[in-house]
């Protein structure tokens, strides 16, 4: 049990699984943040989250709660809306930020009306001129559902045919895809805590894009920490993936996925308000380099929670 004064947390709850396509990514989560918590000598409670939440919320009696749930129902506003009908503190970004945060549409168009780097994109529906849209956007993209994370329902095409039979895919998922320009060169990540970025992560990968299998099942994904950059450019990428964590209004910790082209240059993807929390996952793997252990990391991320 940790010397430090737990006492200040109150009763916590851990807030995981959820009905969303990631919830066993979430409850992998939740239970190591749970475990790190006790561990730890906070006072601790892990609620998977159902269509009773709110009850099973206020039952709890909780003084705070650690947001450990991912996609839909946890990323995207809603269990945050019901904390605050509940004056419950908790982690991560308010409703609003963690809404656009979700929306990869949303976020794209924010992004640009603030001139933050971002690929160009195109709306895609069924009456999508498929030829067209590959050729505005350079012939090859990435086809997204907007309101999805860990990859799931994403394609990368280079045809006409492709493209309409990635979309299908994608609007299994979700009423709202886009095409995304794919840009051609290394993919970072860069984890966010209090308002600072923390060392940025290179991801390398034998897949044709950092994909679900990539992620979560193959064991040839390599993730290089210190980054490669100089310490020039590695500055250049935490200041552009803060300013984008910013610029949306999240706050606390998250983390922004990021590609740079052949020339360089930092294009923003998307923002991930809660992201894993495994002893795999990134932000963890960020935090370790940065000299935080994975138990100091639940608390610093906890912490926060007071800046309500």
């Amino acid at each position: 049990m940790s010397n430090l004064d737990t006492k200040k947390y109150g009763r916590v709850g851990v807030l995981y699984g959820g009905h969303s396509a990631e919830r066993e990514i979430s409850l992998k989560s939740g239970a190591a943040v749970e475990a790190s918590l006790i561990a730890q000598g906070v006072d601790c409670i892990g609620i998977d989250i159902g269509k009773n939440s709110i009850a099973d919320l206020q039952a709890a009696q909780l003084d705070r709660a650690f947001i450990a749930l991912h996609g839909t129902g946890g990323e995207d506003g809603r269990i945050q809306a019901v904390l605050e009908y509940l004056s419950i503190p908790f982690t991560g970004s308010d409703v609003q930020s963690s809404a656009i945060g979700m929306d990869k549409l949303r976020t794209k168009q924010l992004w640009q009306a603030m001139d933050v780097s971002t690929p160009a994109f195109r709306i895609l529906s069924s009456q999508t001129d498929w030829s067209l849209v590959l050729n505005e956007l350079g012939g090859v993209v990435m086809v997204k559902p907007v309101h999805e994370g860990s990859s799931i329902g994403m394609s990368k095409v280079d045809n006409a045919q492709a493209l309409q039979k990635a979309y299908e895919l994608a609007a299994n998922y979700d009423g709202v895809v886009i095409a995304e320009k794919l840009i051609v060169g290394a993919e970072y990540t860069v984890a966010i805590l209090g308002g600072e970025a923390l060392p940025p992560i290179k991801l390398e990968t034998g897949h044709s894009f950092y994909d679900f299998d990539a992620k979560y099942v193959s064991g040839d994904t390599q993730y290089l920490c210190p980054c490669g950059l100089s310490t020039e450019k590695e500055a250049q990428l935490q200041e552009q993936a803060l300013e984008a964590f910013r610029s949306i209004g999240c706050r606390g910790w998250g983390r922004v996925d990021v590609m740079t082209d052949e020339a360089g240059k930092f294009y923003m993807l998307e923002v991930n308000t809660v992201p894993g929390m495994t002893n795999h996952s990134l932000v963890p793997m960020a935090a370790k380099a940065h000299g935080l252990s994975f138990d100091a990391l639940t608390l610093a991320i906890l912490d926060e929670s007071f800046s309500i």
